[in-house]
């Protein structure tokens, strides 16, 4: 059985192990800077952060057969605000023409841009590579319980979502974009500019040109970054779609990985997910999908059949136990359909579990 749950201190040997397959400044590589990330986490699951830009969910994946943290996924709040700008190029096409030679181009560009208007952000999506392809679809159910998560506390996120793909790296992780293009201005690395951005983007505003840049300019194997995703994460990248979400021509400044955009309310897991009361074990099912439990033992979700009834639920005790949930506990529901779309149950009077500080297992 699988397991999601809320990133605890004791996880951070394993985090660290994990956050070396894969570059992800939503995963830091360094102890330091992965306490503090799970402390922040810690905060935001007990309820004890009062401002948007503060709030940090971060999950974690665990085998429970073997006791290993497999994955990672997060959702931030807000991702920008005065002071503080969200960083990206904004692609444009403009269309030239030549009447003495009858002929014409279209050329693309790039700006660096900013928005201080603080969208919400869901990211930090690693699995570990022997479980890919699992049969259990983990990296979707990775995915999916941010969007229950947020349907479930709509007022602690915004009514914009934005979620950042990382675009094509090489074997050694560089980013061939960055090499051609950043790197004449920053005398950084991919990684190092990328880490120090987390820290602060000063450096971006004012040594960055702010005009408009033609990526003709630059060499064909560049150029074809733009707004691309590297193979590995062409799943995330339909996963998404299907959810709604598109491309608004703005992509990273590092790797020109694109960004996705989707207002919450219209995003159908968010739409459908709802809590209802925990009434016991169930003898049937009524449905199918991801149940959740933000109570004594912190956040906690897996996928699980379960018995609607009104405002009351029943799930196997196994996934009770898994869950550690009691009877009168609220459940967070979101149920698909065999084709794997949310669909709505109606609205159960479960209120929201008391908060408290989680300090281990």
């Amino acid at each position: 059985m699988f397991i999601i749950r809320q990133a605890i201190n004791e996880d951070m040997p394993q985090l660290l192990k994990l956050s070396r397959l894969v570059h992800s400044f939503n995963l830091p590589q360094d102890k330091d800077s992965l306490a503090a990330k799970i402390d922040r986490s810690t905060r935001a699951f007990s309820g004890l952060v009062k401002e948007p830009k503060g709030r940090e969910f971060v999950f974690v994946l665990e085998d429970l057969e073997s006791g290993s943290v497999v994955g990672t996924s997060a959702v931030y709040s807000k991702i920008s605000w005065p002071g503080h700008p969200h960083l990206f190029f904004k692609v444009r096409k403009h269309e030239h023409y030549s009447r003495d030679l009858g002929t014409g181009q279209v050329h693309v560009t790039i700006q660096l841009d900013t928005d201080e208007t603080g969208p919400s952000e869901i990211g930090g999506l690693i699995l570990a590579p022997g479980y890919r392809g699992h049969p259990q679809k983990l990296g979707s159910l990775l995915s999916y319980v941010r969007f229950q998560f947020i349907g479930l506390h709509p007022a602690w996120f915004q009514k914009r979502i934005i979620a950042e793909l990382m675009g094509a790296l090489t074997p050694d992780s560089r980013s061939t974009l960055w090499d051609y293009l950043g790197r004449r201005f920053i005398n950084l690395s991919y990684i190092e500019a990328d880490t120090f951005s987390q820290r602060s983007k000063e450096f971006i505003l004012k040594l960055f040109p702010s005009i408009e840049i033609y990526i003709s300019l630059l060499p064909p194997e560049a150029r074809q970054l733009v707004g691309k995703v590297g193979d590995e994460t062409v799943p995330a990248l339909k996963m998404l779609e299907k959810l709604g979400f598109s491309a608004q021509d703005h992509v990273d400044p590092f790797d020109g990985g694109p960004y996705l955009h989707a207002a919450r309310d219209a995003i159908p897991i968010v739409n459908c997910s709802t809590q209802k009361t925990l009434a016991g074990a169930s003898k049937g099912a009524t449905h199918s999908g991801v149940v959740s439990c933000l109570g004594d033992h912190g956040f906690r979700a897996l996928r699980s059949e379960f018995e609607v009834s009104g405002a009351r639920v029943r799930l196997p005790a196994k996934s009770i136990d898994a869950l550690g949930a009691t009877s009168g506990a609220p459940i967070g529901l979101t149920a698909f359909d065999k084709g794997g779309n949310a669909i709505a149950l109606g609205k159960g009077s479960a209120r929201p579990a008391k908060r408290r500080a989680v300090r281990g297992r």
